[in-house]
């Protein structure tokens, strides 16, 4: 009695809503045995189907253990567009094991007709442009990236986040703890009770995220636009779920 083909093992590394959704496209792959790994850096995340783990790997090299440990057939980059150092990790590790590797990146954003947005090449460019735009600042970077800005005595910042930050971070500081989707009519609000004169934020592509940046459109707020880094060299990129299903697919055939 012939016995059933062993199921493909594929790792996402995930805790972005690309991820959760290729992680739900590919939870019912008969052929397929999909695991999501989580940072754990944030304290309740949303969960993808499917098996689940949570915790860093310990580099490059734990990566390339584990992918080797647990017989991975293929790796899937799904991670936050300004994750560069899991995603450099997961580079090494997946040419280690000669696993092959996607990155699955949601498009960035572009700007449009009456926005004023200024580009950043890091956070620290970001700290050093936008209090010349103004003193009542939105920060939208996360709550990792703080520090950058702890110095910054005189601006007053609104910080949003979904834990709460840890120190250091700006002494004059307000903080909501929120999580996206976010609406235009509710960012419009936002900007105007706290009388914001500049939106900071990373290019992060998300829809989820994205009305804030109209809101400032409208209002006619500048906003600080920090550019993500690009993939590794070599590694192929997916914009969609569908595309990276798709490239899995073709792959292991």
């Amino acid at each position: 009695m012939n016995s059933a083909p062993a199921r493909r093992h594929v790792l996402i590394l995930g805790g972005t809503t690309e991820a959760r959704r290729l992680a739900g496209e590919l939870a019912d792959d008969p052929a397929l045995r999909v695991t999501s790994s989580l940072a754990g850096r944030v304290a309740a995340p949303r969960l993808p189907v499917g098996q689940v783990r949570i915790g860093g790997f310990g580099g490059a090299e734990g990566m390339a253990r584990w992918l080797r440990e647990h017989q991975v057939d293929a790796l899937i980059d799904a991670t936050h567009p300004f994750a560069d150092t899991i995603s450099s990790h997961a580079a090494r590790a997946a040419a280690d094991v000669h696993v092959p590797l996607l990155a699955l990146r949601r498009p960035g954003w572009v700007p449009g007709p009456g926005d004023r947005w200024h580009a950043a090449g890091s956070l620290a460019d970001a700290a050093r442009l936008a209090p010349a735009l103004g003193e009542r600042i939105f920060l939208t970077t996360g709550r990792m990236g703080l520090a950058t800005f702890a110095h910054l005595t005189e601006p007053w910042f609104l910080v949003r986040s979904v834990d709460a930050p840890e120190p250091p971070v700006p002494p004059r500081m307000a903080v909501i703890l929120d999580r996206g989707p976010f609406t235009l009519d509710g960012e419009a609000e936002l900007l105007r009770r706290h009388r914001i004169e500049v939106l900071v934020t990373k290019d992060s592509g998300a829809h989820a995220t994205a009305p804030k940046l109209a809101a400032a459109r409208a209002a006619g707020i500048p906003v600080v636009v920090i550019r993500r880094p690009p993939a590794p060299q070599g590694v192929p990129v997916a914009e969609t779920p569908a595309e990276a299903a798709d490239w899995l697919r073709t792959t292991l055939a």
